[in-house]
């Protein structure tokens, strides 16, 4: 039994010996759906069908993606004809006293993504992605950035194991030049309480990582509270590289056969500029989207690191693809093929927080929002010209294409996968496990009009939805109504089970973000073992997540 004095809440039951495998009933209050609400919101979550249906059967309508698809109104390149771009590495300013310090400063820059126009992006030191950091396991990290966009911004590390005055949460604004100072009863947002623990910032603010992590693919994008969504569709996003000597032990393929590929999908209006059905085109006061986009939004072009379907030239050996989704709302599920329809391995090797225990090999991976995977895939025998597509088997038209690559020429490869990767992994075991948390992931009604809620409430910073020791170990059952990538902050985890079966294949390894699907109840099993303080756990579709689909955790 847990310890009598283990913070309680209404999400939460003696784990002891009960673990069903089976999903639960949810019996959430709030969270119900009149026959009314759920025909408005047909359209936009893509649930109702011919002659109706309720709120129970909805999610059982399963989807390939959640979300409405934006449609672009100026000319497209072809697929494959711009080169893939790799973002710069970004220097540290100083390196004195065992710290990395960087300085970025965010702002609104001009650039040419398509051919024939130009856009109008935010950006982190006038890139997007922004510029690639590269730091070693335990060396701490500081961030200066100064913000010179014309709206509030937060930054948020996706994946650090970050005390919490450095996590990036929603109400710590950086405020830029002539932005008014929160007022009493709210928090500088709109439609929001109050935050009596938000720490402001006026134009600059400075986030320190320690990175005592493993060896993982990060990614820092904005967190601001109510406009994280526009922000990311903007170009608030870039990666973080985590190395440490378990994974320079290896042979796996490096330098050059080493890339990094932030994919997002965007759509883009008549003049360039990025299309996006913000309810306030500012983005100063009133968040959220039109209803048609309210599940989600989608773009009809992909880009892979700012360029649209680009292409990119290899050597005939082993490649390692490190792949992060950082689209708002669109899933991925990743195939690798040739010209003659002959489809290449993907051999996961690492998952969100770095490197599997051993290899798995896939045909096709699925990558929702916020997920991260590191893969290999191996040209050899390929001959020169040949041409391989990486291809979205859930797009449909110009969105089932992604990238491509040319095999160049033959060369040598030193490279190889190992048998066993990592013996670092967390062994969790359920006996060391004192809680069992449930929590429902659904779309709901609010005055505002349509609302995303976690166990059938919208998020309010003042709330504390969970309360947990630093050390315990928990079992969260999360069941969702239509696709839901939830993501913790702070920390990693290993998924259980899905609906009472094993996982998938690609569930391998640490995580922070999993991916339910509609109708879906998933057992990931958590130690809260680092920092303490007040974090967040939310969907990461990027418009639930503005929209109330978030939660906090206070880990004492």
């Amino acid at each position: 039994m847990p310890d009598q004095s283990t913070p309680r809440g209404p999400n939460t039951d003696s784990y002891g010996a009960e673990l069903s495998r089976t999903p639960l009933r949810d019996t959430a209050p709030g969270t119900e759906l009149t026959r009314r609400r759920v025909l408005g919101l047909g359209a936009a979550l893509g649930l109702v069908a011919a002659g109706g249906t309720n709120a129970a059967a909805a999610p059982s309508r399963h989807r390939d993606n959640t979300g409405g698809q934006l449609r672009s109104a100026v000319p497209l390149p072809e697929p494959y004809t711009v080169p893939l771009p790799v973002p710069p590495v970004l220097a540290p300013a100083d390196t004195s006293g065992g710290t990395d310090r960087y300085e970025i400063t965010q702002r609104q820059v001009t650039a040419r993504i398509l051919p024939e126009v130009t856009t109008t992006l935010w950006t982190y030191n006038g890139t997007y992605p922004g510029p690639t950091i590269e730091s070693r396991r335990g060396r701490p990290v500081t961030m200066r950035h100064r913000n010179e966009l014309p709206v509030p911004t937060v930054v948020h590390l996706h994946g650090g194991r970050t005390p919490a005055g450095s996590d990036g949460y929603p109400t710590d604004l950086v405020l830029p030049d002539g932005w008014p100072d929160p007022a009493p009863g709210r928090h500088g947002e709109a439609n929001m309480a109050h935050d009596p623990r938000a720490v402001t910032s006026r134009t600059t603010r400075e986030y320190t990582y320690p990175l005592d992590q493993r060896a993982a693919l990060l990614w820092y994008h904005d967190h601001r509270m109510d406009f994280t969504a526009p922000a990311i569709w903007r170009g608030l996003a870039g990666m973080h590289i985590v190395r440490d000597e378990v994974e320079d032990a290896l042979d796996l393929p490096g330098g050059e056969r080493e890339l990094a590929l932030m994919i997002a999908d965007r759509a883009f209006a008549d003049d360039g500029s990025l299309a996006y059905p913000a309810l306030d085109p500012e983005l100063r006061d009133r968040p959220g989207v039109t209803e048609p986009y309210a599940a989600g939004v989608l773009g009809d072009v992909i880009l892979v690191n700012g360029a649209p379907w680009p292409v990119h030239e290899v050597d005939a050996v082993r490649h390692r693809l490190r792949l992060v989704n950082a689209s708002n709302a669109r899933h991925y599920r990743l195939e690798a093929v040739t010209d003659d329809g002959h489809r290449l391995d993907l051999v996961q090797i690492g998952a969100d927080q770095g490197l599997l225990a051993t290899p798995v090999t896939l045909t096709d991976l699925p990558i929702a929002p916020a997920e991260r995977y590191d893969v290999v895939i191996d040209f050899a025998g390929l001959p020169p010209g040949s041409r391989v597509r990486l291809r979205n088997r859930l797009g449909s038209g110009r969105t089932r294409d992604v990238m491509a690559f040319r095999v160049a020429r033959a060369a040598s490869d030193p490279s190889t996968i190992p048998e066993v990767l990592c013996d670092d992994l967390p062994s969790w075991r359920r006996s060391q496990v004192t809680m069992l948390r449930r929590f429902t992931f659904r779309a709901g009604h609010t005055e505002q009009g349509v609302g995303w809620f976690v166990n059938g409430e919208p998020f309010d910073p003042t709330r504390t939805d969970v309360y947990t020791w630093r050390g315990a170990v928990e079992v969260w059952r999360l069941t969702a109504d239509v696709h839901h990538p939830v993501h913790l902050h702070q920390t990693g985890f290993q998924v259980l089970s899905r609906d009472g079966r094993a996982p998938l294949p690609h569930d391998a390894g640490l995580k922070d973000t999993v991916s339910l699907r509609p109708g879906e109840t998933a057992d990931i099993i958590v130690r809260f073992d680092v920092h303490r303080g007040r974090y967040l756990f939310h969907c990461h579709n990027a418009e639930h997540e503005d929209m109330g689909m978030m939660a906090n955790l206070e880990i004492v």
